[in-house]
């Protein structure tokens, strides 16, 4: 008798505890999150610098459309993309204190400015504040003959990061 009641109220709690933890996960993002960083290797374990972004796509439109020229754009979609310089570097000639900050952008025909912000945990640039500005640098833009449908931020071999989209690229110079 005590083996049926037992296993009768372990049949229940399972039962109760299987429901209460039930999880839904939501489908995949459209604009899906990446990382990009430097070195870029996955065997190097002792980064210099990280990019977290989420990857939006031109689906049809233009980029002039998503990130308009002469506005602070969110440089991706979703939340802010943030970067972290795990040492002191020199970003487009200016010295930037090892942390994490917000990367917003303000793209031009021959320049992008990039933002480093302090304010973390924004979603896009609603509410961006020019006051948490840590630096404004320019970063050279130019054209290429591959057109990129989704947004990709990269390191080249020298630590620079390069933004690409539609047939423009962005060089931002990094040194460590």
């Amino acid at each position: 008798m005590k083996n049926v009641f037992f296993f009768t109220f372990l049949t229940i709690a399972l039962a109760f505890s299987t429901q209460a933890t039930a999880q839904k996960f939501s489908g995949l993002d459209k604009s899906p999150a990446d990382i990009a960083s430097y070195p870029a290797s996955y065997r190097v374990a002792d980064k210099s610098v990280r990019v977290i972004y989420s990857r939006p796509q031109l689906k049809g439109r233009s980029l002039a459309e998503l990130a308009p020229s002469g506005k602070v754009w969110r440089t991706g979609a979703n939340e802010c993309a943030e970067i972290t310089f795990y040492k002191d570097a020199t970003v487009g000639g200016t010295s930037i204190g090892a942390g994490t900050y917000s990367l917003f952008t303000i793209p031009g025909e021959d320049d992008w400015t990039v933002i480093l912000n302090s304010n973390l945990n924004q979603w896009g640039a609603y509410s961006y504040d020019s006051t948490a500005d840590v630096a404004r640098v320019s970063a050279k833009a130019s054209s290429d003959g591959e057109s990129l449908e989704a947004f990709s931020i990269a390191f080249d071999d020298d630590g620079n990061m390069i933004m690409g989209w539609d047939k423009t690229r962005v060089t931002l110079p990094i040194s460590m």
